[in-house]
């Protein structure tokens, strides 16, 4: 099914003056896979709400122009009638789920349409095949690491059975087997004739699936290359745009990134590493007296250093994140402790927006508050324009950045991501980057969980594989750049 965006000019507000899309102009042909780049907040999941009716029949604003899904105009459907023909899978998949357990989700969207329960088994049946997802079924929806409730929305949109299927970073929280899972099956897609668009920051996997990557910019689509003409541009070109890497294999060879990476290297800085470290013994944790979640005999954080931790999606990392920060599990002085010294910033920031403006959000953690030290955090993270904005008004991106600069703010000597760059450009992954090594600089403990090599390679000194809510092995980074890689892809 053809897509059509003529003269599309878009504002939030009742007014055009601060349009996010201005006269914009997109065709994407029927069973072509168009993948829509730029930087954080230029406009990209707007053009996607276009796409699938929510703009402007659930988003409030100002439009001009026409948008065709095939001969007809959204603005003369109802989301029922466009949901027919398109299936959407959200930056945060939360925002999606209708059901407590991942069999009645995976089945919900072909309920909903009406369909008969044989063909309905069927179908799940099918997509159960072709995401993987045998044990993922039975779960319920709320014990699921972000990774895999990615996967679940992903499936049960696919169940459906849609002619368009429209993306809004669908890579954010995946490990990269299970973005290599995704890869197959936005393949699968485009050779069954589907129209697939894609909302993306992650290049790489799609280099040789998409068709066309447009560069959103200004309100317009500024440029349009094929992936092998982006790549061939080379990826200092790229990074200029503040776009991710095209060529995973890249990463490793140690020019591209990794002379940035050591605190060492900071500022002509030679100092040798610190000693002093942070240490957690006999971790365990399960939930409802079930089988254990985590079982770690001895966890070492090195201060003033910042660490990667990796794994599938579903080997504990969040859990183990929120058992260090005291939200999950021991006895409560322990715990209470855990919580006076350790802080967590969670996978999905939803959860830990508070205020009603951004710079509020800054404060809020500060003991005394210092407004020109939280401006100065928001100026590191590209977010001072913003002070005055309702932080659950931001993209994803930006508010994950905000998110980040409360945990910056608070003073805690331990900090925890959860895969802190999800939805953010080069460009920004860089900004964020920079503010976690003046953390270390000041002596903090960093653990960072991520998928992200290239965020791996630009800031961390170590790496810590988990698996099975097990430390499988810790490693510096200096020297095993392509060992990382490697352990990575095949995740």
């Amino acid at each position: 099914m053809n897509i059509s965006l003529k003269n599309i000019s878009f504002s939030y507000s009742d007014s055009l003056d601060d349009a996010i899309l201005k006269n914009l102009n997109l065709e994407i042909r029927s069973g072509e896979c168009v993948v829509l780049a730029g930087e954080s907040g230029c406009g990209k999941t707007t053009i996607s709400k276009l796409i699938n009716g929510l703009i402007p029949h659930y988003h409030s604003g100002t439009m001009d122009g026409d948008v065709q899904l095939g001969d007809k105009n959204t603005a003369d459907m109802t989301l029922a009638e466009i949901s027919r023909c398109v299936g959407s899978v959200f930056q945060n998949p939360r925002s999606q789920f209708f059901n407590i357990d991942t069999d009645c989700e995976l089945a919900f969207g072909c309920e909903n349409l009406g369909m008969d329960p044989e063909e309905i088994k069927q179908r799940v049946e099918n997509v159960v095949q072709e995401f993987h997802l045998e044990h993922l079924l039975g779960r319920s929806i709320f014990n699921l690491s972000g990774g895999e409730k990615q996967k679940i929305a992903c499936a049960s949109v696919s169940a459906t059975g849609p002619e368009i299927f429209v993306l809004d970073e669908p890579s954010a929280n995946l490990d990269l087997k299970t973005i290599a899972d995704l890869k197959e099956i936005v393949s699968r897609w485009k050779k069954a004739g589907k129209t697939v668009v894609i909302v993306e920051h992650r290049l790489y996997y799609l280099r040789d699936v998409a068709d066309r990557i447009c560069y959103v910019k200004d309100g317009q689509i500024a440029y349009e290359w094929t992936p092998a003409k982006l790549e061939a541009k080379g990826a200092e070109y790229a990074a200029s745009l503040g776009l991710r890497c095209m060529n995973l294999e890249q990463l490793g060879d140690g020019d591209m990134m990794c002379h940035s990476r050591r605190l060492s290297s900071l500022d002509g800085d030679d100092r040798e590493s610190p000693t002093k470290s942070v240490t957690f013994s006999n971790i365990t944790f399960s939930y409802h007296r079930k089988h254990p979640i985590l079982d770690i005999d001895r966890l070492e954080l090195p201060c003033g250093q910042i660490m990667a931790l990796i794994g599938h999606n579903g080997a504990g990392k969040s859990t183990l994140a929120q058992v260090l920060c005291g939200l999950q599990g021991s006895w409560r002085q322990k715990r209470a402790a855990r919580k006076r010294g350790a802080y967590l910033i969670m996978q999905d920031v939803n959860h830990q927006l508070f205020t009603e403006s951004v710079l509020e959000e800054i404060l809020l953690g500060m003991d005394p508050p210092n407004e020109n030290a939280a401006l100065e955090i928001l100026e590191g993270l590209n977010l001072k324009q913003f002070v005055e904005e309702h932080p659950m008004s931001l993209s994803g991106g930006q508010k994950q950045r905000v998110a980040i600069g409360s945990g910056v703010s608070n003073g805690r000597d331990v900090v925890v991501f959860d895969e802190p760059t999800s939805g953010l450009d080069y460009r920004q992954m860089l900004a964020v980057s920079s503010t976690l090594k003046k953390l270390a600089e000041q002596g903090k403990t960093l653990l960072v969980i991520t998928h992200d090599p290239e965020f791996i390679l630009n800031s961390c000194q170590s790496v810590i594989r988990m698996e099975h809510g097990k430390i499988e092995e810790q490693y510096p980074l200096s020297g095993n750049e392509k060992r990382l890689i490697k352990t990575m892809t095949e995740l």
